[in-house]
C-alpha cells in the first residue's frame, strides 16, 4: 500500500498496515514495532502538508477508533471522551445531538481529533485557543506499550497536546464542551487598506475574525462570527450553495485552472473574484457557521507571529507579491488566537495572527513560500506543524521556550524512536 495525503504531496509505503480496534491492538502494534525494530505511526486522514505522519513501518488508520466513549457533567461543566480516531465532522453531529458543542474550531472537519491536536489545528479566536486548549484528558500508548492517562498539571498533557505523534499513539482525546450554541456569521467585503489600519479594533470587537486578502488587489473578504441568543437565522440552500459550493469551489477551482494555463490573467482573474464578494448574514449553530468546504486542492504554508507584528507582516508579504511579480490566485488567510500552553502549540505564551499562503496545486510556487518563509521567521515566526515550511530543531528552539523540555521528554518516553519518522528527525532532531 501507498498512502497519499489530501494534497498529493506527500506519500509513503509502509511495510504493514493495520487498522486497530481497541487499545489494547493499538498497544499490540507498538510493542510489535519496537520488538522487529521498526517504527509506527498512527495516520489521520491526510490533511496535513508535510511528512508528519508518513512511516515505512507500521502504519496506523484510524478508522476502527471513532466515536464517543463517554459525556461527562461535574458541577456545571461537561466534557466528552471521544476516540481517537473520530473526524470532526462526526463529533460535531454526535455533540450537537447531545445538546452540546466545542467552543472553537477550525475550518476542516474531515480530519480526526488526535491528528487535528497533535498538528495544532487553531481555527481563529479573540478569547478562545484552537482544539487542543479544549482538551482536559490525553489517553495514549507509550513506546513500551503502556497505557496512560494525561491531565492538567503533568508535563506529559501540556507536551502531548501538540506532540506530533512523538510521544506516543493518541487512543482517546476529552474535551471541555459546552451547551450548544448560535454564532452571527458576517461577510463583508472590506479594502485591504481599510483592515490595516484598525486590525486591532476589529480584533477586539469580534470572538472570531478571519479575513481573505486576494493578491494583485485590495479586496479582502472580511467574515466575522460573534455569539447570538437568537432565533437561528440560516442561509437559504440557495444562497449556502451559491456562496459555499459554487463561488468557493466550483467557480474559484475555474479561474484557478485558468490562471494555471495563462498566469498574465492572474490579475485579472482576481478582480474578477474580488468582484463577486458580496456582504451577507445568517445566525446558525455554532459549527456549521465555523466550518466550510474545500474542494479546490492546493498547497499551504501557514505562519504564526506575535500578533504586534501582524501589520508588518502583512505589508511586507503584499509588497513582496509586487516586488516579485508573482501571480497568485489564491487568497491569503489571516486569522489570531489567544496565548496556549500547549509547549508546542504555535501560539504558546503570546497572543499570536496566523498568515496562511496558499497556491494552487497543479502549479506550484516554491520561490513564493520561500520569500514569505523569510518575512515570517525574521519576526519570530512559528511555523503550522502540519503545514509546509523549511524550518529545523535548531531554529525551532529559538522560537519555542519549552522546546527543550519536549525533546529531553521525548528523550525519556522514547529513546529507541520507536515513534520516529523523517519529519520529526528534521523538526525535533535526529
Amino acid at each position: 500500500m501507498v498512502f497519499t495525503n489530501w494534497a498529493r504531496n506527500q506519500s509513503g509505503a509502509p511495510a504493514e498496515v493495520r487498522t486497530p480496534s481497541s487499545v489494547r491492538d493499538v498497544a499490540r502494534a507498538v510493542q510489535d514495532a519496537a520488538a522487529s525494530g521498526r517504527r509506527v505511526r498512527m495516520v489521520g486522514t491526510g490533511h496535513s502538508f508535510t511528512g508528519v505522519a508518513i512511516t515505512d513501518g507500521i502504519m496506523l488508520r484510524p478508522q476502527g477508533l471513532s466515536g464517543i466513549r463517554s459525556v461527562t457533567t461535574d458541577n456545571g461543566s461537561s466534557s466528552v471522551c471521544v476516540l481517537a480516531g473520530t473526524p470532526l465532522s462526526v463529533l460535531n453531529e454526535e455533540l450537537g445531538k447531545r445538546g452540546l458543542a466545542l467552543a472553537n474550531m477550525g475550518d476542516i472537519t474531515a480530519q480526526t481529533v488526535a491528528g487535528a491536536i497533535q498538528t495544532g489545528t487553531h481555527g481563529t479566536g479573540r478569547d478562545t485557543g484552537g482544539l487542543a486548549d479544549q482538551v482536559v484528558r490525553l489517553e495514549m500508548v507509550l513506546a513500551d506499550g503502556s497505557v496512560v492517562t494525561a491531565s492538567p498539571g503533568e508535563d506529559l498533557f501540556d507536551a502531548a497536546r501538540v506532540g506530533l505523534g512523538a510521544l506516543g499513539v493518541l487512543t482517546a482525546v476529552t474535551f471541555r464542551v459546552e451547551p450548544s450554541f448560535l454564532l452571527h456569521n458576517s461577510r463583508r467585503a472590506t479594502p485591504l487598506s481599510d483592515i490595516l489600519d484598525r486590525l486591532d479594533s476589529m480584533t477586539s470587537a469580534n470572538e472570531h475574525l478571519d479575513f481573505f486578502w486576494l493578491p494583485h488587489t485590495d479586496a479582502c473578504l472580511v467574515k466575522t462570527n460573534n455569539r447570538h441568543p437568537g432565533p437561528a437565522q440560516p442561509p437559504s440552500s440557495v444562497k449556502h450553495w451559491m456562496d459555499n459550493v459554487f463561488l468557493e469551489n466550483t467557480l474559484f477551482g475555474a479561474l484557478c485552472g485558468i490562471g494555471g494555463r495563462f498566469p498574465t490573467a492572474i490579475p485579472r482573474l482576481n478582480a474578477l473574484s474580488a468582484a463577486f464578494l458580496g456582504d451577507s448574514e445568517s445566525v446558525n449553530t455554532s459549527y456549521k457557521i465555523f466550518t466550510s468546504v474545500r474542494d479546490v486542492r492546493f498547497l499551504e504554508m501557514e505562519y504564526a507571529v506575535p500578533r504586534e507584528r501582524l501589520e508588518q507582516a502583512l505589508r511586507e508579504t503584499r509588497d513582496l507579491i509586487e516586488r516579485m511579480d508573482w501571480k497568485i490566485t489564491f487568497p491569503i488567510e489571516v486569522r489570531v488566537t489567544p496565548p496556549s500552553d500547549a509547549w508546542l502549540s504555535t501560539a504558546y505564551g503570546r497572543p499570536s495572527a496566523y498568515i496562511a499562503c496558499h497556491i494552487y496545486r497543479p502549479t506550484p510556487n516554491p520561490a513564493y513560500f520561500e520569500g514569505v518563509e523569510e518575512i515570517m521567521t525574521r519576526l519570530e515566526g512559528r511555523p503550522h506543524w502540519g503545514k509546509l515550511h523549511t524550518r529545523d530543531a535548531a531554529y525551532l528552539t529559538g522560537v519555542y521556550p519549552r522546546f527543550a523540555d519536549f525533546v529531553a521528554l521525548r528523550d525519556r518516553l522514547d529513546p529507541g524512536r520507536v515513534f520516529a519518522n523523517a519529519y520529526l528527525d528534521t523538526v525535533l532532531g535526529a
